[in-house]
């Protein structure tokens, strides 16, 4: 029986909170997994992703914004990690050519506008939703679909935060 999407909603007054927010994900974070980060233009997801993958490959890391590359790989401390961001795609068959189903089977993978992939978008996933909340702040919505559901609360999220 599928399991209920779970959510939970996080302010992030500045991108030092998006930071730790990216550094609990980094900690629950493995191979196969997926994150979707859905947001406008400026809503926080590449600064997420970069935080997320300095976390696991070191602070000094280079970390370029996929946006015209259409995805990056890193080897890292769980394994290896692909950054897609799809903005620029049309649909679905474009994903296949850019390595999907290599990275799905063997890497965990943050993907950027994943309302590209259509119906390859995986039923167990974390759906991050970035919005505006002032000129440095942000609110995430956190939603864990399938087996994320279970391992949202893994997160240690703030109390107060929680809807």
């Amino acid at each position: 029986m599928p399991t209920e999407p779970l959510s939970r909603t996080l302010s992030l007054p500045d991108e030092a909170a998006t930071a730790r927010l990216a550094g609990r994900l980094a900690t629950v974070l493995q191979p196969g997994d997926l994150v979707a980060l859905r947001g406008d233009l400026g809503a926080g997801k590449t600064a997420l992703c970069r935080a997320l993958i300095r976390s696991v490959t070191g602070p000094e890391a280079e970390v370029p914004s996929p946006t015209f590359t259409l995805v990056q790989m890193y080897d890292t401390d769980i394994g290896p990690l692909w950054h897609f961001d799809l903005y620029r795609l049309s649909g679905p068959d474009e994903v296949i050519e850019l390595g999907w189903d290599e990275a799905r089977a063997e890497a965990a993978s943050l993907v950027e506008w994943p309302d590209r992939l259509g119906p390859l978008l995986p039923a167990d996933r974390l759906e991050i939703a970035l919005t505006h909340e002032g000129p440095a702040a942000r609110r995430a919505v956190l939603t864990g679909h399938g087996a994320w559901a279970a391992r949202l609360d893994a997160l240690d999220l703030p109390a107060p935060d929680r809807e």
